[in-house]
């Protein structure tokens, strides 16, 4: 079993709770996709029962999900967050990179861009740099509270390898909280070439 279902049905299920553990172990085990698509769109379902129908569906490619799991990306609930980022890699819809540089780049939503942010940088689509820079830029604002977006920030586009990050991370190093992780982002980035004499 995936390891990120793994620990997203053992929430889920203490979630649900015994009145509900019928429900849950049958969205949990159903291989009929119409059927989790239809929690989706039903009304009234638990928020436990939306999750676990729009992850199991993002695993399994079917872009039903996708609008679900784009709102649990942009949950105040972090374990939320997370699953649906790992489902919406998973998914292959081609509006994932754009949703998640929206929700990366949104300053109104900034306290939840952890996970967007995580997400470009797995994704590795054209959106993913230029909304990583943006995001990183507005964090060095004299005591911002979002250090770990700016980290995460600093840390994807040293994985990605991008001379466009080469300015904001070389920024980055006056600040004392992102110097060493942009210095090591640095590293990662091709060999500047020396100009001809």
């Amino acid at each position: 079993m995936d390891e990120e279902l793994r620990s997203l049905t053992q929430r889920l299920r203490h979630e649900a709770g015994a009145a509900a553990s019928y429900s849950y172990e049958r969205l949990a085990s159903t291989g009929d996709l119409d059927e989790l698509a239809d929690v989706l769109v039903a009304p009234e379902q638990r928020l436990w029962a939306r999750e676990l129908a729009a992850f199991r569906l993002g695993l399994a490619g079917d872009r039903r999900a996708f609008e679900a799991l784009v709102l649990l990306l942009n949950h105040r609930d972090p374990q939320r967050c997370a699953s649906a980022a790992h489902a919406l890699a998973r998914l292959g819809d081609p509006r994932t990179a754009r949703a998640a540089a929206a929700l990366a780049t949104n300053e109104l939503r900034v306290a939840y861009a952890l996970h967007p942010v995580r997400l470009l940088v797995e994704l590795r689509a054209p959106e993913s740099v230029p909304a990583l820079i943006t995001t990183l830029a507005r964090r060095f604002r004299p005591h911002d509270p979002y250090r770990r977006v700016a980290i995460a920030c600093v840390d994807g586009l040293g994985a990605l390898g991008d001379e466009r990050a080469r300015p904001v991370l070389n920024e980055a190093l006056a600040h004392p909280p992102l110097a060493q992780a942009a210095a090591g982002a640095l590293k990662r980035l091709p060999a500047q070439r020396s100009p001809r004499g």
